[in-house]
């Protein structure tokens, strides 16, 4: 069983086909198996309506079952934010360290840092059905950024668990984040979902 991946984020495709690696009769595809796919506009104002946009529009253009994910930091003290704008956070051309400079701007002076990794991941099908999963992870801001083996909010992203932030445990992240919780559901329900 042929599944592709709906993303141009090579991290993403990393962290997904690890995550996989260990399902039986699954050959996980993306854009680096030199499959092109169209640009999707994500302009849901929620996870799930990104996810399910992007998994349906790749899964009728390749023909294939799709899995995307639509993924997110979400901070207490900011109401949410950046949530569903967390990749485009600092503008139209933001990095991960134009967004991550403009988040911690915007938590000086504030004494609550809580919050939350949000990840919806869609099956979508060719026919047009689809299947999302959410997954969160919590933890907390730090102003210093800590550790290089994330990407994104990552290293401002503590644990307390563990006391670390999540650029400084690649592996454990892998386990906990909440991309793993999301596509441990979708896992959980994955041969069910295929036989429909």
């Amino acid at each position: 069983m042929k599944i592709f991946l709906a993303t141009g984020n090579k991290h993403k495709i990393e962290e997904i086909t690890a995550i996989f690696k260990n399902v039986k009769n699954i050959e996980i595809l993306s854009i680096k198996d030199g499959i092109d796919i169209p640009e999707v506009v994500e302009d849901g104002d929620t996870f799930e309506a990104n996810s399910a946009k992007k998994a349906l529009e790749i899964a009728k253009y390749t023909g294939m079952i799709t899995i995307a994910d639509d993924s997110g930091l979400c901070v207490d003290a900011l109401g949410g934010a950046p949530g569903v704008y967390s990749a485009r956070y600092s503008g139209e051309h933001a990095t991960d360290d134009s967004n991550n400079k403009k988040l911690i701007k915007e938590l000086q002076g504030k004494e609550n840092r809580k919050a939350h990794f949000v990840s919806v991941v869609t099956l979508g099908k060719p026919d047009g059905r689809s299947y999302s999963f959410r997954g969160e992870v919590p933890g907390e801001i730090i102003d210093e950024p800590r550790g290089d083996k994330g990407f994104g909010y990552d290293p401002h992203f503590f644990v307390a668990e563990y006391g670390k932030t999540l650029a400084e445990m690649p592996d454990v992240k892998n386990l906990i984040s909440h991309r793993a919780n999301a596509l441990k559901k979708l896992e959980a329900e994955l041969e069910s979902i295929l036989k429909d």
